[in-house]
């Protein structure tokens, strides 16, 4: 049996978890430079698809970043802003859980690629993962310490610290 290279991946990005990710290492990354970054690491390697999650708090929210990302190439899912009451704290929050259309992207899209990036620290991907690794799928997770779920990090080939990539994917002001 004759292996064949992983060379076809795609990457998708939970934006909300991400972007809470990012301001608690008190900086940000360039969509841009995370494309670049993750096609270039590896010699032959193809971008097939990128997908960007957001949140948002009524249509017409956040239009110019959603124009910029699909502008490099990323296609962008999007959901409004839902209220919860949290009885904890008595105060309201506002959740967009893009968790489902996450999954089902990367299972409608299965057969398009070799290589996974996530960009999200979130445990309730574990079994779909798993699943992926089930078809000979390399994932890669990328996330920040103290908010990557240890299940995630148990069940992915590879874990990158956005730390350690900091030099390669920094937003220039």
């Amino acid at each position: 049996m004759v292996s064949t290279p992983l060379n076809r991946i795609s990457i998708f990005v939970d934006g909300n978890n991400m972007f809470y990710a990012q301001q608690k290492n008190g900086w940000f990354f360039d969509p841009k430079r995370v494309l670049e970054h993750f096609v270039s690491e590896t010699d032959g390697l193809s971008l097939v698809n990128a997908f960007w999650y957001t949140g948002l708090k009524d249509p017409q929210d956040q239009r110019g970043f959603r124009d910029a990302l699909i502008s490099l190439g990323y296609t962008v899912r999007t959901k409004v802003l839902k209220e919860y009451y949290d009885d904890t704290s008595g105060r309201y929050s506002q959740k967009a859980n893009l968790d489902i259309e996450i999954v089902v992207d990367m299972f409608n899209t299965v057969e398009q690629y070799d290589r996974v990036v996530l960009l999200s620290g979130d445990g309730d991907f574990e079994r779909a993962i798993e699943l992926l690794r089930s078809k000979n799928t390399h994932i890669t997770v990328v996330s920040t310490e103290g908010m990557i779920a240890r299940e995630l990090r148990n069940v992915t080939d590879r874990y990158i610290d956005l730390n350690k990539i900091r030099q390669a994917i920094e937003k220039s002001e």
